[in-house]
């Protein structure tokens, strides 16, 4: 008597076509987003600690802050802690893949029939939806302590929208990050060695006027400010008032804003793909 397995146990005896890029990368993000359920701690940043920045500053340090311009110090914070947020995307990334490398679950993808790039592509994607939770949680957050869109539903879609593709730019950022450091534990450590103080140095929580001389000048060309700045104008929300003698970053905030974000993808996107290729060659 012969045995027959079912189809899907019998093993492949030879390489099977790829389903198509599209099909392949869901899957690698299907996988990346699953993990996300089953391990919920994973999701502290962006779900506790955008949260936490919000009540801490606008209930610790709200009251010590003030507006140049005037207006509410907490929907001038809002701006500040999404564009923050945003920026921050990148660690989930690099973690994502500097954990697949350790695990050696990027050798088990080499050798599956699958489309190339989508393995980064997976991983880019279930970041990307990644990066909603914290915008959603943040806006809700910021409802209950007094934050308002007060420039209209097409100017608030445009604030999200800009926020969404800075994050899709971040994300390559993160998969450079991934794709150079090895360990999960050398990715947070540089993460929060140059991404972190980089959020600070800049108009997030406090207007660039306050800041010394060299600092400010710094924080006005840092996109993490304009990034802000973009967010509390499309908000409608307070911001500090542009001068003559303000650089063209400060006076269009936006417009550095998608400059900031294209450019990254140009410059990031191919030497994050260079640099994976060459780590799983290894």
């Amino acid at each position: 008597m012969t045995l027959t397995l079912p189809d899907e146990t019998i093993a492949p005896t030879g390489p099977a076509p790829a389903r198509g890029m599209l099909h392949d990368t869901w899957v690698i993000a299907r996988r990346g987003l699953v993990h996300m359920k089953r391990q919920p701690e994973a999701l502290a940043d962006a779900t506790i600690q955008p949260i936490m920045f919000v009540l801490l500053f606008a209930y610790v340090f709200g009251g010590a802050i003030s507006v140049p311009a005037g207006g509410n110090y907490r929907e001038f914070l809002m701006g500040g802690i999404f564009a923050q947020t945003i920026v921050f995307t990148a660690f989930g990334v690099a973690m994502s893949l500097a954990y697949d490398r350790k695990n050696q679950a990027v050798d088990r993808f080499r050798a599956l029939p699958i489309a190339r790039g989508a393995v980064l592509g997976g991983h880019a994607v279930a970041n990307l939806i990644k990066a909603v939770l914290p915008i959603v949680l943040m806006s809700l957050c910021g409802l209950l302590i007094g934050w308002r869109i007060r420039d209209g539903l097409v100017s608030a879609l445009l604030g999200y929208l800009l926020l969404f593709a800075f994050a899709f730019a971040m994300i390559w950022v993160g998969v450079l990050l991934g794709s150079v450091v090895a360990t999960p534990e050398g990715v947070q450590g540089i993460g929060f060695a140059v991404i972190f103080p980089i959020t600070f140095m800049a108009s997030t929580f406090v207007p660039t006027e306050t800041m010394p001389g060299f600092l400010q000048t710094i924080a006005e060309w840092n996109p993490v400010t304009t990034l802000s700045n973009a967010s509390r104008e499309l908000f409608g929300n307070p911001s500090t008032a542009a001068t003559p003698d303000d650089p063209w970053s400060i006076a269009h905030p936006i417009e550095y804003s998608i400059i900031w974000t294209v450019a990254i993808v140009v410059v990031c996107a191919p030497l994050a793909v260079r640099a994976y290729q060459r780590s799983v060659a290894k």
